[in-house]
């Protein structure tokens, strides 16, 4: 079959009260064309993912890919298809809090990223200019940039950080439909979207059903909040109050500490008028003299930081993956730390950051350091490897190889010297270029 272009759709012009907009409609043929389902599948097999509750994993669907692909066709078009409840799960936030996860079947997924394929070109140009979550070619370090140059070059010197509570789990759906229909105008698509909102969660074999919510981990969640959170964004730029929002994490600048006061007030009514919570115990007013966090980030006059917060959640995980009395092999502990290392300095790289890369990696070092010591177990592999960097060991002493402090002393680094690790493949954070904010700047 003709691959069909998920964005050619055909739109009608109408007119609401204030502007003009194009609706779009007969959207589902472009849902359930083949060609469709084919990509949409590609993107779920590259987004990888947990099998939902019938237990299908992708390498499974993919198995029977071409049935599989014409079953959903055939009920999509029929109107057949019914998704199924996703299933809950608990993953770490930070603090010893959990955040639940809603995992959808395979099936489910290819679905959803069929509709996203659809939909999102739609949506997508009239979205605000400061929102970035979730969408092409943006990302969290552009939304950082952006709220420097807010603070900096606007002199906005003060933020309300904003925090919604559980904002994925209390999305209205009537207000949901609502604000796709402003767009769409095929009733059949927005009772499938409808369906997938109102599938359930399994929780521990239990069946819950959802009135409210749309599941985080879901493929089309992250757009349907975009939608949603659209309409704050709009407000707030027919005021002339600057934003930044990053899925549900919202920035809101201005020059003076009343105005903040002001415009927090603003954000609220509006927030709260779309049905959603505000946490106001972490809802708080910040300046750039003090630090604006964001994103993980501080972000003050001269510099932007990496939280620390941040810092000891990446020492404690590169604690955990190194500990000395594993039976882990050295060579495979690297392997595992490396996309570790590789995810966090790509991310935070855009900081002033140089100087903490350095010590971090010293510190990883040694730690690693003192798993080849205890893999070595006596003195006489330490000689070894000592004279295998053309050392000689003729006033060598012998050290204890189980002792932290003898990790870092000058013999075992001549035996495993900083070059050694680069041998191993270890990922060296000190080799990306940091301080970058600029290229991001939109």
């Amino acid at each position: 079959m003709k691959r069909q272009s998920a964005s050619r759709n055909p739109v009608i012009e109408t007119h609401n009260e204030t502007c003009s907009m194009k609706k779009s409609y007969s959207l589902i043929d472009k849902v359930y064309a083949w060609s469709n389902l084919t990509e949409a599948f590609k993107s779920v097999k590259r987004n990888k993912g947990a099998s939902g509750i019938d237990r299908q994993s992708i390498s499974n669907f993919e198995e029977e890919l071409e049935d599989n692909v014409k079953r959903l066709h055939l009920e999509l078009k029929t109107g057949a298809y019914k998704p199924t409840a996703v299933r809950r799960v608990e993953i770490p936030k930070g603090k010893g809090k959990t955040r639940p996860l809603g995992i959808p079947t395979v099936r489910d997924r290819v679905v959803q990223q069929a509709i996203l394929n659809v939909i999102q070109p739609i949506f997508e140009p009239g979205f605000h200019p400061s929102s970035y979550g979730y969408r092409p070619h943006r990302s969290c370090q552009h939304a950082v940039a952006k709220a420097q140059m807010f603070l900096k070059k606007y002199n906005l010197r003060y933020a309300v950080d904003m925090d919604l509570s559980k904002c994925f789990d209390t999305l209205n759906h009537e207000q949901i439909l609502k604000s796709l229909n402003r767009r769409i105008s095929d009733g059949t698509l927005l009772r499938l979207i409808e369906s997938f909102l109102k599938s359930g969660v399994m929780v521990e074999g239990e069946y819950k059903p959802t009135e409210v919510g749309s599941p985080q981990g879901g493929v089309i969640s992250p757009l349907l909040m975009n939608i949603y959170l659209d309409e704050f964004d709009q407000q707030m730029k027919e005021q002339n109050i600057r934003i930044v929002r990053y899925a549900d994490d919202i920035l809101i600048f201005a020059r003076t500490k009343r105005k903040a006061e002001q415009y927090e007030r603003k954000a609220i009514a509006i927030l709260e008028g779309l049905k959603l919570k505000i946490n106001t115990e972490k809802t708080h007013i910040c300046s750039i003299d003090t630090g604006v966090k964001y994103l993980g980030f501080v972000l003050k006059s001269k510099y932007v930081f990496i939280d620390k917060e941040r810092i000891l959640r990446i020492k404690e995980k590169i604690r955990k993956l190194t500990p000395r009395n594993s039976g882990i092999r050295l060579v495979e502990m690297i392997r595992i730390l490396n996309p570790i290392l590789r995810g966090w300095g790509n991310y935070f790289r855009i900081a002033n950051c140089k100087g903490l890369f350095g010590r971090l990696m010293e510190w990883t070092r040694r730690r690693l350091r003192m798993k080849r010591m205890r893999e070595w177990k006596g003195w006489k592999a330490f000689f070894r490897a000592y004279r295998r960097q053309g050392h000689s060991t003729e006033n060598l002493k012998k050290l204890s190889m189980t002792r932290w402090r003898n990790s870092c002393s000058k013999q075992i680094h001549l035996a495993l010297p900083n070059s050694w690790f680069d041998e191993m493949k270890l990922f060296n954070l000190t080799k990306l270029r940091t301080n970058v904010l600029f290229n991001y700047y939109p």
